[in-house]
């Protein structure tokens, strides 16, 4: 068993499951959707793209640019919630939760790209 890949896809497969856990719920309630889980998913995709640095096959450029977009969405998302509860008098609200949440559904999909992609590459492995 290489541990490298074992890493590699732990974070790739925790990255998604925070982002999803994050995604899930009422559009616009911001009370279903913790900022810390949020938080969490910006780290983890962050690590995830780092450690896709230095892959230099095709699908290793695929993998890092579906991670790239998940990191530009939900560093846009924590953006807007940044914007929201320090910069606005309203606070977070329904339209701004909508916003912050439609760009972790983008990332996303971004991110389960990344797995998919991973698993096709798992299953064409050949042992040499």
């Amino acid at each position: 068993m290489n541990l490298e890949k074992v890493v590699f896809g732990f974070f790739v497969l925790l990255a998604a499951t925070l982002n999803f856990g994050f995604f899930i719920g009422d559009l616009a309630d911001p009370r279903v959707h913790n900022i810390v889980e949020l938080f969490l998913a910006v780290v983890v995709n962050l690590i995830a793209t780092v450690l896709k640095f230095g892959d230099r096959t095709q699908i290793g450029a695929v993998l890092l640019a579906t991670s790239l977009v998940a990191d530009l969405q939900l560093l846009a998302a924590v953006g807007v919630w940044v914007y929201a509860t320090q910069a606005t008098t309203a606070g977070l609200t329904p339209e701004m939760t909508a916003t912050m949440v439609s760009l972790s559904g983008g990332a996303l999909f971004a991110n389960i790209v990344s797995v998919l992609l991973l698993i096709v590459e798992t299953v064409s492995f050949r042992r040499h």
